[in-house]
C-alpha cells in the first residue's frame, strides 16, 4: 500500500483522530485527463446545523493537495518512449497479420526471424539510450532514469534473445559460443587498460596483475592477448616456464569453435584432437620439477597449471579460479559451456546454473542480477517480475515478445481474466497515462490488449485535451466575426486514432462534442459535418436552429454569412444513407432562404422572388417561418419599378397568408407567429397578426393590379416588369 505524505501536513501527527473527531475527513479523486489525484479535506456532516458550524470553525479555504502514481516522463524519457512505440506497432501488425495465416510464431521459420528483428531493435534502441544518458551533457532537466538503468535493461534484453529467441535452425545447437559472446560485451573483463600496463613492461610476470590478467583472456577466449603475454614469458628466467609457454600458445591459437565449422560432428572430432594436445601438455607441466616451479615473485607453476585445468575443462578449478577473480557465477556458466560442457543446449542451462550457485549464489540486493538468474533458469515468470520492478517499460515489450513465442503460462490471472501479457502492458500504459501528450501511445498499447484494453482506450480518447479556437474581427463584435474553419489537430489525431482501432462509438460521441464546441464557436460549416459525421441528428437540428438564429438575432447579412459555410456540406448531408429527411429539410430551407436574401441585398429581386415563391411551393419553409417570409414578399411588392409575382404566385401567397389567420383564431397561432414575433422585438401574437393584416392588404392590392393587367388595362402611374408565370 503506498502512503500519501501531504506538504504542508494537513494536521499533526498523531491527531488523525482529533482531525475525525472534528467532522472531516480526507477524499481523494483521480484526474480524467491522466492518472494524477487529488487529495482534500471534506466535511462528513450531513445535518444542516453541524455543517453551518464547520464552516464558522474552519471558514478559510482548505488546501488541495495533488499527486501522481508515476513520475511524468522526462523530454529525454519521452523521446525514448515515442522511438519504441514505432517498434512496438509494427510488431503487434506482424503479430495479427501472422496468426491470421498460423498462430504458432515461434515454430515458424520465417516469422521468428521477424520476432529477432524486432527484439534486435530493442535491444539497439536501450543501447542507444544507455549512450545518451553516459555523455555528461548540461541538460535542461535531469533524466528520468540514469546511465546505469538504460545498462542493465541493454545486457537483460540481449540475454533474452540470446537464450530465448535463437536464429533458425540453432534453437538445439550449443549455446556456449553466444553466452560468452554475451558476456564479453556487457561484462568486459579484464580491461584493455590492463593490457596496456603490462603489454609496456619488459618483464611483465614481475608485475603483480599478470597471471589474473592471462587467466582470464584464456578463460573469455582472448588468444591474441593471451599469445602475446605468453610470448614475453620466452624472456622467463625459467627455461621450464619458457618451454610450456612455448607450448600452450598455439593451443590457445587453435582451439576449436563451433562458429568456425559447418557441422557439429566435424567440431567434436576438433575438439577431440584437441584435447589430446592438452594432455601433452599436462602431462609435460607435471614433469616440472617441484623446486623449479617458482621464480623470484610467485609460484608460476601453480598460476600456469590453473589455466591449463581450464583447458581441460575442470569444473572445480574455474570455479576456484572465478572465486579467486571475483567473477560471479555468470562467468562461470559462460566457461563452463565452452570448456566444461562444449554441447551445452539451452534446455540445459537450469540445471548447470544452479549447480552453480549452490557456491557462488546471486546477489538478492542487485535487480540485474536477479534478471539473469530467471532467465538463465527459464522461469519467464520470475524474470518478469524483477523487470517490472526495474522498469515497467521492460517488463511490457518482454511479455509481448515472450507471448510471441509461447513462454508464458496460460493461465490468466489470479484476480481477473486479463492474461498475463495484457497485465503488464496495460500496467506500462498507465505510467504512459501519466503524461497526457502521449496518449496516442497510450491507446495503441491498451489496444493490443483485448476488450478491455480497448474499453480503457476509450475513456482516455474521450478525455483528450481538444482545444477549440475562432478567431475574431478587431472589434470583437459578434458581427464582424471572422471564424477560422480549422479543425483542431488534436480532433483530428483523435478521429483518425478512432478509425485506426475501430472505436467507432467513441468516434461518434468525440464528433458529437466536437460539433456542439463548433456550434458555440459559430462555425456552423464544422458543426454541421461533424455532427453529420456522428450521425447525431438532434444536434445537426440544434445546429440548424442556431443558424437561423443568426437572422433572428443579427439580420439577414450575418445570417448569410453563416449560411455560407453551412451550404457546402448539404450535399454530403443529403447524399448520407442514414441522414434524418426532417434536419436536411430545414438545412435545405436555411441554405435557400440565405440565398433570398443575398439575391435581394445584391439586387437581384426577380431571383429573388423565384426564390421565395420556391420555398413555398416546395414545401421547405417551416410553419414558423411563414410569418417571415410572407412580410419578405410585401417588402418586395412594395418595390414600384418591378412585377416580381405573378397573379398566380400572389395566390399562394395570401393562401398561406389565410391559413396563418385561420390557425390563429383556432388557437395555434404560436406555431406560425413564434419566429416573427422575435424578429418584432418580442410582440405579442396580436401585434403580429395586426402586421399581417397589413401584409394582407398589400398582397390584395398586388392581386388585383395583377389582374387588371392581365385584362389589358393601364394603370395610371404603372410601368410594365417582368411577369414571373
Amino acid at each position: 500500500m503506498t502512503a500519501i505524505r501531504l506538504y504542508p501536513p494537513l494536521f499533526e501527527e498523531g491527531k488523525d483522530a482529533e482531525f475525525l473527531r472534528s467532522g472531516r475527513t480526507l477524499s481523494v479523486t483521480q484526474s480524467p485527463r491522466d492518472n494524477s489525484i487529488a487529495v482534500f479535506a471534506t466535511n462528513t456532516a450531513v445535518d444542516s446545523k453541524a455543517l453551518k458550524l464547520l464552516k464558522e470553525k474552519y471558514p478559510e479555504s482548505q488546501d488541495i493537495y495533488t499527486a501522481s502514481t508515476d513520475t511524468v516522463p522526462s523530454s529525454e524519457r519521452r523521446l525514448f518512449v515515442t522511438e519504441t512505440s514505432v517498434i512496438f506497432a509494427s510488431l503487434q501488425d506482424f503479430k495479427n497479420n501472422q496468426r491470421e495465416q498460423d498462430p504458432r510464431l515461434g515454430r515458424n521459420e520465417q516469422a521468428s526471424q521477424v520476432l529477432i528483428k524486432h527484439a534486435v531493435d530493442y535491444v539497439q534502441l536501450v543501447m542507444k539510450s544507455w549512450g545518451q544518458a553516459s555523455k555528461p551533457l548540461n541538460r535542461p532537466q535531469p533524466l528520468h532514469y540514469d546511465a546505469n538503468h538504460y545498462r542493465t535493461m541493454y545486457t537483460s534484453l540481449s540475454l533474452f534473445v540470446v537464450l530465448y529467441l535463437p536464429e533458425a535452425g540453432f534453437d538445439d545447437a550449443p549455446v556456449g559460443e553466444e553466452l560468452m559472446e554475451w558476456l564479453n560485451t556487457h561484462f568486459i573483463e579484464p580491461s584493455s587498460e590492463e593490457g596496456d600496463h603490462l603489454s609496456s613492461q619488459d618483464r611483465p610476470w614481475e608485475d603483480e596483475s599478470f597471471w589474473p590478467y592471462l587467466t582470464r583472456s584464456v578463460m573469455r577466449g582472448f588468444s591474441k592477448a593471451s599469445v602475446f603475454l605468453l610470448e614475453t614469458l620466452s624472456r622467463h628466467p625459467s627455461e621450464h616456464l619458457q618451454s610450456v609457454a612455448q607450448h600452450l600458445a598455439p593451443l590457445l591459437s587453435s582451439h576449436p569453435r563451433i562458429v568456425q565449422f559447418t557441422s557439429e560432428r566435424d567440431f567434436v572430432v576438433a575438439l577431440r584432437r584437441w584435447k589430446e594436445k592438452v594432455k601433452t601438455l599436462r602431462l609435460e607441466l607435471d614433469r616440472v620439477p617441484e623446486d623449479a616451479r617458482e621464480d623470484d615473485f610467485e609460484n608460476w607453476w601453480k598460476s600456469f597449471s590453473n589455466i591449463v585445468g581450464i583447458l581441460e575443462g575442470r569444473s572445480e578449478i574455474i570455479q576456484s579460479i572465478c572465486i579467486d577473480l571475483n567473477a560471479d557465477w555468470k562467468e562461470v556458466c559462460a566457461v563452463w559451456s565452452i570448456f566444461v560442457n562444449h554441447r551445452l543446449r539451452r534446455q540445459d542451462l537450469p540445471d548447470v546454473v544452479n549447480q552453480i550457485l549452490e557456491s557462488m549464489p546471486p546477489d538478492p540486493t542487485d535487480p540485474e542480477d536477479m534478471i539473469h538468474v530467471a532467465l538463465f533458469r527459464g522461469e519467464t515468470m520470475e524474470a518478469l517480475s524483477h523487470a517490472a520492478k526495474l522498469d515497467v517499460w521492460l517488463a511490457a515489450h518482454w511479455v509481448d515478445l515472450m507471448d510471441a513465442v509461447d513462454l508464458l503460462n496460460p493461465r490468466v490471472g489470479d484476480e481477473s481474466d486479463i492474461s498475463v501479457r495484457d497485465q503488464y502492458i496495460l500496467s506500462y500504459a498507465d505510467y504512459l497515462h501519466s503524461d497526457p501528450a502521449l496518449w496516442r501511445i497510450t491507446v495503441a498499447y491498451m489496444c493490443s490488449c483485448g476488450l478491455i484494453g480497448k474499453e480503457r482506450a476509450d475513456q482516455v480518447l474521450l478525455r483528450v485535451p481538444i482545444s477549440f479556437k475562432t478567431n475574431r474581427g478587431n472589434s470583437g463584435d459578434v458581427n464582424a466575426a471572422v471564424h477560422s474553419g480549422e479543425v483542431p489537430t488534436a480532433l483530428r489525431a483523435v478521429v483518425e486514432t478512432c478509425h485506426e482501432y475501430g472505436r467507432e462509438s467513441v468516434r461518434r460521441m468525440v464528433c458529437t462534442i466536437a460539433a456542439r464546441n463548433f456550434l458555440h464557436h459559430q462555425e456552423y460549416g464544422l458543426a454541421v459535418s461533424y455532427a453529420t459525421s456522428a450521425e447525431n441528428w438532434t444536434w445537426l437540428g440544434r445546429i440548424v436552429d442556431g443558424v437561423l438564429g443568426q437572422y433572428i438575432k443579427h439580420g439577414p447579412e450575418v445570417f448569410a454569412r453563416s449560411v455560407a459555410a453551412v451550404a457546402p456540406t448539404l450535399q454530403e448531408l443529403r447524399a448520407h444513407p442514414g441522414a434524418d429527411g426532417v434536419f436536411t429539410h430545414r438545412l435545405m430551407f436555411a441554405v435557400r432562404y440565405a440565398e433570398f436574401h443575398q439575391r435581394r441585398l445584391r439586387g437581384d429581386l426577380q431571383e429573388a422572388a423565384l426564390d421565395l415563391l420556391t420555398m413555398f411551393n416546395e414545401d421547405l419553409a417551416p410553419k414558423t417561418w411563414w410569418g417571415v417570409l410572407l412580410c419578405d414578399a410585401v417588402e418586395l411588392i412594395w418595390n414600384d419599378n418591378l412585377m416580381l409575382f405573378s397573379s398566380s404566385g400572389a395566390v399562394e401567397l395570401i393562401k398561406r397568408l389565410e391559413e396563418v389567420h385561420l390557425r390563429a383564431s383556432q388557437g395555434s397561432g404560436d406555431a406560425y407567429l413564434s419566429v416573427l414575433m422575435v424578429t418584432m422585438g418580442g410582440s405579442n401574437e396580436a401585434e403580429a397578426l395586426q402586421r399581417l393584416k397589413s401584409a394582407r392588404l398589400t398582397l390584395a392590392k398586388y392581386y388585383a393590379k395583377c389582374t387588371m393587367i392581365a385584362g389589358g388595362h393601364d394603370i395610371k402611374g404603372s410601368r410594365m416588369g417582368i411577369i414571373a408565370v
